[in-house]
């Protein structure tokens, strides 16, 4: 090699190297990682939070991947074993205070296709704990005024982005009947960034494959603008939102 092609060798950037899992196994059975993000390691209380969940998700998916290939050794002798991955990653930090974290599955068991899934968690780093959206809200009941309004206000921007894409066929009740106005059934949800600093500019709700449309569309993320909300906040909810969605959030969460 000449002088000028080492120099240009000697020039080129590394290649990064693939980040190494925070929690991993792999056998005949299975392999399964867990990865955290350089923000929520920046949390040591959040960081041992999300571990020892995602320790007990490789371990109850490891188990249960030890049974099948017991039940099927053919499948997994002739496929190979079943896949995982999941990641937390921070979605916003608000007011300082509140860290939104999207939990990211990856799931292969060998069947016709591989499946995802989106969790969420809000992290209050005064509190050191997992909380609800409810400290924002005056009331959270089921059914009521507030959840009623939350969910209408899902469903009309379902529809708005299931038209965009050209889905509009599945934006049906049949569809959207598992979306209850309810904290648990109502979907996955996280605070968005906001165009103000350390503000929210609402909620974003996180939809995985099958949630609220056939596989082929994929996941879905909605916005509900805090000004749709307004009525329905507490003191704490008034100081934490405001701004708008900023220009780009939302395609880097489709």
């Amino acid at each position: 090699m000449g002088l000028a092609g080492l120099l240009a060798c000697l020039c080129l950037p590394a290649r990064a190297a693939d980040p190494k899992p925070d929690a991993t196994i792999e056998n005949a059975s299975i392999e399964a990682s867990v990865y955290l993000d350089d923000k929520i390691k920046a949390d040591s209380t959040l960081a041992a939070d999300c571990l020892a969940e995602g320790k007990k998700w490789i371990d109850k998916n490891a188990a249960e991947a030890a049974t099948d290939r017991k039940q099927e050794p053919d499948l997994f002798k002739e496929r190979g074993g079943y896949s995982f991955e999941r990641k937390y990653s921070v979605r916003s930090v608000v007011d300082g205070r509140y860290v939104s974290v999207l939990r990211d599955d990856f799931m292969n068991t060998l069947g016709a296709h591989p499946n995802s899934d989106v969790n969420t968690i809000l992290w209050d780093t005064t509190e050191k704990k997992r909380i609800s959206i409810r400290p924002f809200f005056t009331e959270t009941a089921d059914n009521g005024p507030t959840l009623t309004a939350m969910r209408k206000a899902v469903i009309a921007a379902l529809n708005a982005e299931k038209k965009r894409r050209g889905a509009g066929e599945s934006g049906t009740a049949e569809w959207y009947k598992e979306l209850r106005p309810t904290l648990l059934k109502i979907g996955a949800v996280t605070l968005a960034p906001s165009t103000e600093a350390g503000k929210s500019s609402g909620l974003t709700f996180h939809y995985p494959p099958y949630a609220v449309g056939p596989y082929a569309e994929g996941q879905y993320v909605i916005f509900v603008p805090w000004e749709t909300l307004k009525p329905y906040l507490t003191p704490e909810g008034a100081k934490i939102f405001a701004g708008a969605r900023p220009k780009g959030d939302a395609d880097d969460q489709q």
